[in-house]
């Protein structure tokens, strides 16, 4: 059996109450093959960590960043708390060690393990905020989230790939690109769209996310990449 005790070693935590931390760490897949398990699954927690984590977020690029607008701020933010970052986080955390999964969720280990990996990270955050408080949460933010900001200013991670693809291809074309569902698998909390940008009536790219949105950002992306090319 996994030692979540062994995991607040790892981030200078010490819970009041193991089992808030027990709850963050299980997936709901977990419960499929472990009914007897006393524990909810981490949904719960994922949603209140995700709110405590960008307002943590958002309150240290208000301050750090006077001069920048709110459009600027709102794309490092978003830079900092997607699910890519965060499935990063989590594996610096070794997060991934101690959750409990199923079976066949502990044997993927493709983009669907990173999704949950991020999930994991936001419920985490949200038991620390419970059992511990606002400050608590906040140092653990502050060590391993915030030190990223340096490689996405670096590397313009933040840029909002849709805004410079409509802008390049109003100015080459004079027409605006259009974002169509090509197709949505999986359940409900794990769902995966492919979207595709279409150019008049040319595709120009298409790709995949874990939301709409997510998904018109990659394809944004990978269109960007292709015309620079031509």
């Amino acid at each position: 059996m996994k030692d979540p005790r062994q995991f607040e070693e790892k981030i200078g935590i010490q819970f009041l109450n193991i089992d808030t931390l027990k709850e963050a760490l299980t997936h709901r897949s977990y419960l499929n093959e472990n009914p007897e398990w006393a524990l909810p699954h981490n949904e719960r927690l994922e949603f209140l960590g995700d709110a405590v984590l960008e307002l943590i977020v958002t309150k240290f690029l208000y301050e750090k960043f006077p001069d920048f607008q709110e459009g600027h701020l709102t794309s490092l933010r978003a830079s900092l708390v997607n699910y890519q970052m965060l499935g990063r986080v989590a594996k610096e955390l070794t997060l991934d060690k101690f959750l409990f999964l199923s079976r066949g969720e502990a044997r993927d280990f493709g983009k669907a393990r990173e999704v949950i990996l991020a999930n994991a990270m936001e419920a985490l955050l949200g038991a620390i905020y419970l059992d511990r408080g606002y400050d608590a949460t906040k140092q653990v933010v502050e060590q391993w989230v915030l030190p990223h900001l340096d490689e996405i200013i670096e590397k313009k991670l933040y840029r909002d790939p849709k805004s410079e693809l409509q802008e390049l291809v109003q100015e080459r074309e004079r027409i605006t690109p259009v974002y169509k569902v090509l197709s949505e698998e999986g359940p409900d909390h794990a769902k995966v769209f492919r979207v595709g940008v279409f150019i008049g009536h040319r595709m120009e790219a298409e790709a995949e996310g874990t939301s709409k949105q997510e998904a018109e950002v990659n394809a944004a992306l990978k269109a960007l990449e292709t015309i620079e090319q031509k």
